[in-house]
């Protein structure tokens, strides 16, 4: 059996182990969230929506951009991109931000972009591949770890507060989807983090929990549960390891709305990206047994804590995910602040330019790192 079919039916066995729930409440979020893929069908049109400025591999010829590794307190290599202003003294030390990508993607899927945006405004930006995704390290690929997720943000601390050119009193982070939770997390034990923001946030553990809007029932939620532990016997027996979630390979009638959202980014030019030792059909998607890790994620209880360090959540006013910045918002003690995009949706805030507000997050961390 080739790789591409036994990928295909680990996929489709994830699929049948757990499908057989209401989860088009909560599909949703694709890469995201739990959810699971709808089964393939008659494919349709494969759009790809290039509105808006959509530009998920923007680069900059303002900007330099090097590749980097640092080890998080596991010992595990975190890869990065480092973007530089062209112009940077290195003389001197600067402000530097860290962005975190989607769950499910890598960081040349929406982090390095912002990285790319902010190294223009004259700050030192480092985008990363979250551990067991992309180029970092991990095994297996696609485990799904709130704990060593949010630990790479604190590596990222530790490797941008000991580069010359940093100043390690000025530096901020960026969480884009599932990333604004594992910032958020991070950040409550980490001080060193001096300004918080978040885009199209997702809080990966309640979104596994409870689904979208609290759509999912506390029977479903252990039903999911009871599902991975018993996979757990076939893998450690030796079985293949199952995916789950993630983002459909196809559209079909029955697609839900989300899914297509997610699709237009992930499964077409726009937005598509398959990183050394993964293939087109495992990216986007956890490990079945792993993901229920994120029931036990709170990464808003004690958000307060954070303050007086400064925090700004985006999100745009019609996002099916705009309900977990309400709740970060809600929570988080001053100073913050909740920007709404008009008109945008969950996903155009990963790549459409045109919407995203730079200005905003430039005048964010000017204040707050700049001074």
């Amino acid at each position: 059996m080739n790789e591409k079919n036994e990928t295909s039916n680990l996929i489709k066995q994830a699929q049948l182990d757990v499908g057989r729930r209401n989860f088009l409440k909560i599909t949703g979020a694709g890469a995201a969230a739990v959810g699971m893929m709808s089964a393939i069908g008659i494919p349709f049109a494969k759009a790809q929506d290039m509105s808006n400025g959509a530009n998920n591999f923007y680069t900059s010829d303002r900007v330099t951009s090097q590749k980097v590794t640092f080890k998080t307190q596991y010992q595990m290599n975190v890869a990065g991109n480092l973007f530089t202003p062209r112009s940077l003294d290195r003389n001197a030390r600067h402000p530097a931000i860290i962005v975190g990508h989607p769950m499910g993607a890598v960081k040349e899927q929406s982090a390095n972009l912002y990285a790319t945006k902010m190294a223009e405004q004259g700050f030192v930006a480092m985008s990363i591949d979250l551990p067991f995704w992309g180029e970092s390290e991990g095994r297996s690929r696609n485990l799904v770890s709130p704990d060593v997720y949010s630990e790479a943000f604190s590596a990222g601390v530790d490797f941008l507060g000991t580069q010359p050119f940093v100043d390690r009193e000025r530096i901020g982070a960026i969480g884009i989807c599932g990333s604004g939770s594992f910032v958020i997390s991070a950040a409550k034990i980490d001080p060193r983090m001096k300004a918080i923001a978040t885009v199209s946030m997702y809080d990966m553990g309640a979104a596994n929990r409870n689904a979208l809007n609290l759509s999912q029932t506390v029977a479903q939620r252990k039903e999911i549960i009871a599902a991975a532990a018993q996979q757990r016997y076939a893998e450690f027996a030796g079985g293949k390891i199952q995916l789950t979630g993630g983002t459909v390979h196809e559209l079909n009638a029955n697609t839900h709305p989300i899914q297509r959202e997610f699709y237009d980014f992930y499964r077409t030019p726009r937005g598509e990206y398959t990183p050394p030792g993964a293939t087109r059909l495992t990216t986007t998607h956890p490990a079945l047994t792993s993901n229920v890790k994120f029931m036990n994620f709170y990464p808003f209880n004690d958000i307060e804590t954070i303050s007086p360090r400064p925090m700004l959540f985006i999100t745009g006013d019609q996002a099916h995910s705009r309900e977990f910045s309400e709740d970060a918002y809600k929570r988080a003690a001053e100073p913050k602040e909740l920007v709404w995009v008009l008109g945008a949706g969950h996903v155009d805030l990963y790549d459409r330019v045109d919407l995203i507000p730079f200005d905003k997050l430039n005048a964010f961390f000017d204040r707050y790192l700049m001074a």
